[in-house]
């Protein structure tokens, strides 16, 4: 496989999106081979995660256009660039939006998974080694987006971004390891940490806030409260049954809706559980949610993790007595998962039919059809959608 491509400029195919909120176009592009610490993935597996969406719809932040999105995928090793040597052509591979460098203070620390070089960065558009594009189109670079840029066919990242996984492993499943499945499930058992008997409440019951549930189930928890806005989706009530269904299937056994009470959610969680739960995570991003996540856990030892990502500008007010109670408020980013060292260990927890994730997979469609899959998600009617490449 790499024999004739190495060192070569690949033409491919990838979705270029060329504006904001517009439907992706699949188009020919040039792929330029790895430099430097770089490796070229071909990708088989991509997933849509709502990151894409979010930056893709470029409401909140600053454009870059075009930009080949795509950041959860599977793939292959196609070639690698110079000083790589945790990665050979061939490898089975997860690209990860954030890397593990392996020597800065951070990848150094048994704490830390926020490696000072390749941690994400959504504004950055090129390649850290030159400032170029890796992605061109009739001569004009095309941008990447996080690191990874997985709508292609191949791709072009930096090494410390390429964790190896078990070359058994089905890439159409794990490769939803590579980002929201892991930052919920390590939000909980690597963070949370709720022992065996324990309550947790998961706030926000989209695809990570699921993981997080199953990491829940798998550590114990008695009772697991989804605490969710869509409760109701569609006032007929059919939806809702699908979607209880569906979340009792990661150990979610109640549900909470905010708006169907006239008094803050965390009060209603503290009632319903003799003062509050053990443990929460908040997967929503929003203010609100942080903190009736944070004021929801019982004094003495409970505990609140924040995984949603919140506006630029937000803040959030709770009084400092919830803290001198002795309940404890943490924050997490990728489950605390070092990609290189960490996520292999994932993927033989779901070889081991320990972490299940088929039931995290909604959908499937061809590469061909990869505006269905943001339609989907825009509808809130897909968990995960898988993209299958067209080689």
């Amino acid at each position: 496989m790499a024999a004739n491509t190495a060192g070569q400029v690949i033409r491919c195919k990838a979705a270029v999106a060329w504006e904001a909120g517009k439907p992706l176009v699949i188009e020919e592009v040039e792929v330029a081979p790895p430099q430097k610490m770089e490796v070229r993935l071909k990708i088989l597996y991509t997933s849509l995660c709502h990151t894409d969406v979010y930056f893709w719809e470029a409401k909140g932040q600053t454009p870059l256009f075009p930009r080949i999105f795509g950041h959860e995928a599977g793939g292959i090793v196609e070639s690698v660039g110079e000083g790589v040597t945790h990665l050979q052509p061939g490898d089975h591979a997860l690209p990860v939006f954030t890397g593990e460098c392996g020597d800065c203070r951070h990848c150094k620390s048994e704490e830390s998974n926020m490696c000072d070089l390749l941690r994400i960065n959504t504004d950055r558009g090129v390649m850290i080694g030159d400032g170029n594009t890796r992605f061109s189109k009739d001569g004009k670079p095309i941008y990447h987006f996080v690191g990874t840029s997985t709508f292609s066919e191949y791709t072009t990242l930096h090494a410390g971004c390429v964790a190896k996984i078990n070359p058994e492993a089905p890439l159409d499943k794990v490769c939803v390891l590579s980002c929201g499945i892991s930052t919920g499930f390590g939000a909980t058992v690597n963070v949370a940490k709720p022992t065996k008997g324990s309550t947790v409440a998961i706030f926000g019951l989209g695809a990570v806030g699921l993981a997080a549930a199953e990491g829940a189930r798998l550590s114990g928890a008695s009772r697991i409260i989804g605490v969710d806005l869509n409760a109701n989706r569609f006032e007929d009530g059919e939806f809702d049954l699908q979607w209880h269904k569906k979340s009792k299937k990661f150990g979610v056994n109640e549900f909470v809706n905010p708006k169907d009470h006239s008094k803050p959610v965390q009060e209603v969680i503290a009632e319903m559980t003799d003062g509050g739960v053990d443990r929460s995570v908040e997967c929503t991003g929003n203010i609100n949610a942080m903190i009736s996540a944070f004021e929801c856990v019982h004094d003495g030892w409970g505990v609140a993790v924040l995984v949603g990502v919140p506006n630029k500008d937000d803040a959030f007010k709770t009084h400092p007595v919830n803290l001198l109670n002795e309940r404890t408020l943490k924050g997490t980013f990728f489950g605390n998962y070092k990609p290189r060292s960490d996520l292999p260990a994932v993927v033989e927890k779901y070889m081991k039919k320990e972490l299940e994730l088929e039931k995290f997979i909604t959908h499937q469609v061809s590469f061909s059809e990869i505006n269905k899959a943001f339609e989907l998600m825009l509808k809130g009617e897909s968990l995960r959608c898988i993209i299958k490449m067209e080689h």
